[in-house]
């Protein structure tokens, strides 16, 4: 049986998602992931749900890292549908293709599966939109990355929510989550998620659930420091804002946390950078404060910046944000949410702090102090290229593939099911 760095593997991801475009964090690691593999040799054939039609027409950002690329349309899942599974345990993990929420998928896994030569590790990648392939996966060597836990998510909104609509609303919602995560990863050899505190999470729920930490990484061949600071003393945030946690760290930014450090530095200047800002944000521009939407290249910002400010409130996984950040060697102020799953030293790495006065009063030190903001921005990038690089997940990667090559056997020796006629071949969305 091959193992990772005896010869090449063969690797089946089924991914809730295609790897691209980057601005949205979550095809971070299916993309990166994969390409550090292929340069390594690796052949990795691509099943992915797609959600919008421009999903398609973005192939070729990523085809040239894949055997083979089929993206098949996410379909939809009705309440009643989780509810159903929720409540039946008989019905939570299909056998049979017209079982599952998508019988196309099902199809393809299958397909593939069934050709030459033999699959060799089966990695699904998501949640809810993937963990139902379980008995197709469990003949192979298999893990599932569900990158973080919703429930660790929903935790910590419910803390936030002052609102009795939206307590009860999230709570609902964490009582779903929770009992999902409490059997929906069961089965599978491994589950992969981006931080400690998502693991310790998902072991709280199912105690015997054999979890691994892989973080993510930055891609150090694209994110280089040139140690330029704009004139103007300016700070940054960045952020996808159709993710409502990036919006609410936004506003507090600009309401509670950019008006104390303009007091104290009255030329400050306030970015807010990403894709899709809300009229909400785009109304509060004005006054030292810049909101640009979406940019082709968000380095020229982070080489400007002397200061990135996260002041995440809410959220799960790791950020690739603060990574990327640190990679630019910008000094980092950041909430302890926003820094899980990165193992940063407080004064040395970035600077922690917690409630709005205290990254307001930390965003003034580093304004003020060059001699502290350079060493907190050189000591993070230092972590990164030591700790947090696509290389250093891929080889991780690589060692959990031979562990559960190891532990499961030679693949192939049980086949898994399918009602589908043999030959009758899987609906090719994109294989370009």
């Amino acid at each position: 049986m091959p193992l990772a760095g005896d010869r090449p593997l063969r690797i089946l991801l089924i991914s809730r998602c295609p790897p691209y475009p980057l601005y949205l964090g979550d095809r971070l690691i299916p993309y990166h992931l994969v390409r550090e593999l292929s340069r390594r040799g690796h052949q990795v054939d691509l099943l992915a749900f797609y959600q919008q039609p421009e999903d398609t027409a973005d192939v070729p950002h990523y085809r040239q890292f894949f055997a083979s690329v089929t993206l098949i349309r996410e379909p939809a899942r009705s309440l009643l549908s989780l509810l159903t599974r929720a409540l039946r345990p008989d019905r939570r993990f299909p056998t049979r293709r017209e079982q599952s929420w998508s019988p196309e998928m099902w199809d393809a896994i299958a397909d593939c599966l069934a050709n030459q030569p033999p699959v060799d590790v089966v990695h699904l990648f998501g949640g809810v939109q993937v963990y139902e392939f379980r008995a197709l996966a469990r003949a192979y060597p298999n893990l599932i990355t569900p990158y973080e836990s919703y429930s660790l998510f929903l935790e910590r909104a419910l803390e936030q929510a002052s609102h009795p609509f939206a307590r009860v609303r999230i709570g609902l919602q964490l009582l779903m989550a929770r009992h999902y995560e409490s059997w929906m990863f069961t089965g599978y050899q491994r589950t992969v998620v981006v931080s400690e505190q998502d693991a310790r999470t998902l072991r709280r729920l199912t105690p015997e659930l054999p979890v691994a930490v892989i973080p993510n990484g930055v891609d150090l061949e694209r994110f280089v420091p040139t140690d330029h600071e704009a004139d103007t003393p300016t700070l940054i945030f960045t952020g996808n804002y159709d993710y409502a946690p990036n919006v609410d760290a936004a506003l507090l930014l600009i309401r509670e946390v950019f008006p104390a450090v303009r007091r104290a530095v009255p030329e400050a200047e306030l970015l807010i950078v990403g894709h899709n800002p809300p009229a909400e944000l785009r109304r509060l521009a004005g006054g030292g404060v810049q909101v640009t939407g979406r940019v082709p290249d968000l380095r020229p910002y982070l080489d400007d910046a002397h200061v990135y400010v996260s002041p995440l409130r809410v959220g799960a996984g790791i950020k690739n944000k603060i990574l990327e950040a640190m990679a630019m060697q910008t000094a980092v102020v950041a909430t302890p949410i926003s820094c899980d799953g990165i193992d940063v030293r407080d004064e040395q790495d970035v600077i922690l702090a917690r409630e709005p006065a205290e990254i307001s009063q930390a965003a003034i030190r580093l304004l003020q102090d060059a001699e502290l903001r350079r060493r907190i921005a050189r000591q993070g990038r230092r972590l990164v290229e030591t700790r947090y690089t696509w290389g250093h997940v891929a080889s991780a990667y690589e060692d959990l593939y031979s562990q559960v090559i190891r532990e499961h056997g030679r693949p192939g020796n049980a086949r898994p099911d399918s009602s589908r006629p043999a030959g009758t071949p899987a609906t090719r969305r994109s294989d370009p």
